[in-house]
């Protein structure tokens, strides 16, 4: 755990107790800070006190006397309206900050050196961070991963020279994190996304910016046209940009060309690595995430030969295109971290004959985007709030039916793929969408498609059941 020292003797009202939310009320706590920590579901302030945390009503306290409110990051900020604990802090000037600000201050008062690397962009984000992280940990070196890719950021070994922190940000984060100064800062993409939270695309992208801004480095994909301007703009002003694509030729960065990735500069380029064999890092987007990783390592001494090395081994990303089970030449991959259409095309991209689980709660622009893909669907099975609308846009295309929920789907996609006399059929829960509808989130979502394939008859499984670990094939 990291203690947050710079908060000693603050005073901090903090909303949130979920899993970031109760490390981060430790953290405070261990630090010194002055804690009262509120939540809206009573058993979550029952597992605070029990930890040891200080509670209170924050509608109750005098909020003129405090210094700082921090939020967990699924509380809003701005839009669709400022939670009301935000209201209050702003009406009696107490600076609103997450964890990943706290983590940020730490590192600056105690080990301002050390290497941090932060990731963010609308897709690709944690299986970049992952991929970052794989690379320095095989390398030998102390990768600390963390943030919004699961482990809670306060959570980790404290900043330290030579401890290399790699930590994934979602735009709620950065919205918190004001001051955020990492050593590499990467910007993989941007598509709309989350804008019932943000308002708008421009605002999006002007939060998302903050990442990059104030890195030492900024590592910027420039396939699409925001991120290009912004890393025209910050170049503009002086920062170093390092640009990525897995599209384009670049004259300066690292871009792919096939499987391999290709370093460009002073009027030639060279190869860096080649993909070729490596199947969890399939498909083009991968090659975008490898390039950005192979900057980032670079970025903290990582040679060639040890990035090469690493991409071998690299064992993939849990519910990221993750191959689970065989039933005889059918394949079942969980694709669940695919929340919205965007993110659901490399999964389909990347298999010709899918029997494809999607729906649930829809993102704006539904999965128009997806046409070109449709020719691939064997047939969708549709579940969730999206079912409907889905099967407008797809059903002129490809067989569907409307399953609901997830256990019908995958019994049905599973006897109809079992049927298909096609040489590996798929059946691939990409849903382009997110869970909230029926699950809490993406991960309990994969999960229940997990252990819902493992109950099929015959079914020879590809992963650990019990701790659906990564992919090991």
């Amino acid at each position: 755990m990291i203690p947050a020292s710079t908060f000693r003797d603050r005073r901090v009202a903090l909303f949130g107790l979920g899993g970031s939310g109760l490390a981060t009320a430790k953290s405070l706590t261990a630090g010194g800070a002055h804690v009262m920590a509120w939540d809206d579901n009573p058993a979550q302030v029952a597992a605070a006190q029990a930890a040891g945390i200080p509670v209170a009503d924050l509608h109750d306290i005098d909020w003129a006397s405090l210094n700082t409110l921090v939020l967990a990051p699924g509380v809003p900020l701005t839009d669709p309206k400022p939670h009301w604990t935000a209201e209050l802090a702003n009406r009696h000037g107490v600076e609103i900050i997450g964890d990943v600000e706290i983590f940020a201050r730490e590192r600056r008062a105690h080990a301002p050196g050390s290497p941090f690397i932060a990731i963010t962009g609308t897709n690709g984000k944690s299986t970049t961070t992952a991929l970052i992280a794989h690379l320095i940990a095989h390398s030998g070196r102390d990768a600390q991963l963390g943030g919004n890719i699961g482990t809670a950021v306060l959570t980790l070994a404290p900043p330290a020279p030579g401890r290399v922190h790699v930590v994934e940000c979602s735009s709620y984060q950065i919205d918190l994190a004001p001051s955020l100064d990492p050593s590499a800062g990467l910007l993989l993409n941007l598509t709309p996304d989350h804008l019932d939270r943000h308002g708008s695309m421009q605002h999006y992208a002007e939060v998302k910016t903050r990442l990059v801004a104030q890195s030492d480095l900024a590592i910027i994909g420039v396939d699409d046209d925001w991120c290009s301007g912004i890393a025209e703009l910050l170049e503009s002003k002086g920062r170093r940009v390092e640009r990525i694509s897995k599209d384009q030729k670049l004259a300066d960065g690292f871009h792919a060309q096939g499987s391999k990735i290709l370093q460009a500069g002073n009027g030639s380029s060279r190869e860096v690595a080649d993909l070729d064999g490596i199947t969890t890092l399939r498909g083009a987007h991968n090659a975008q995430n490898a390039a950005a990783a192979i900057a980032a390592c670079r970025s903290v001494g990582l040679s060639d030969d040890e990035i090469r090395a690493g991409l071998a081994a690299f064992p993939g990303l849990k519910h990221r295109m993750q191959p689970v089970a065989r039933l005889g030449a059918v394949v079942f991959v969980n694709d669940s971290k695919a929340t919205n259409a965007e993110a659901a095309a490399p999964a389909l991209q990347s298999f010709e004959r899918i029997y494809w689980i999607a729906g649930g709660l829809p993102k704006e622009g539904g999965i128009a985007a997806l046409e070109p893909y449709f020719p691939r669907i064997a047939k969708a099975y549709l579940i969730g709030e999206a079912a409907a609308g889905f099967a407008a846009s797809i059903g002129a295309h490809a067989p569907f039916e409307i399953s609901g929920t997830l256990d019908k789907a995958v019994a049905a996609a599973a006897s109809d793929a079992a049927a298909d006399p096609a040489a590996m059929p798929v059946v691939l829960l990409s849903p382009a969408c997110a869970s909230f509808d029926q699950y809490r989130n993406f991960e309990v979502r994969g999960d229940a498609f997990v252990s819902l394939v493992s109950a099929l008859d015959d079914i020879e499984m590809l992963i650990d059941v019990e701790s659906n670990g990564e992919n090991h094939g």
